[in-house]
């Protein structure tokens, strides 16, 4: 969701950045296995993902509520 007025951008920002620095303190730590970073990987893609596509329905969402109101102006 967004927050405030810092939009859906600032939340995708904030979805990617823990899974971001979990990667880079398991990097920079020694990992202790080569798995902790495989896992680590694969939560941000996951995260990635969830979050570009919850940004993107939200665009959508805006470009069509933009569009109806305007529509509806019209009338």
């Amino acid at each position: 969701m967004a927050n405030g007025n810092n939009g859906v951008f600032q939340d995708l920002f904030n979805a990617v950045g823990e899974p971001v620095q979990n990667l880079s303190d398991a990097a920079g730590s020694g990992v202790s296995s080569i798995l902790d970073l495989a896992q680590d990987g694969v939560k941000l893609c996951a995260t990635l993902v969830t979050s570009t596509t919850e940004t993107a329905v939200k665009v959508v969402q805006g470009v069509a509520d933009g569009i109806t109101s305007s529509l509806s102006q019209n009338r």
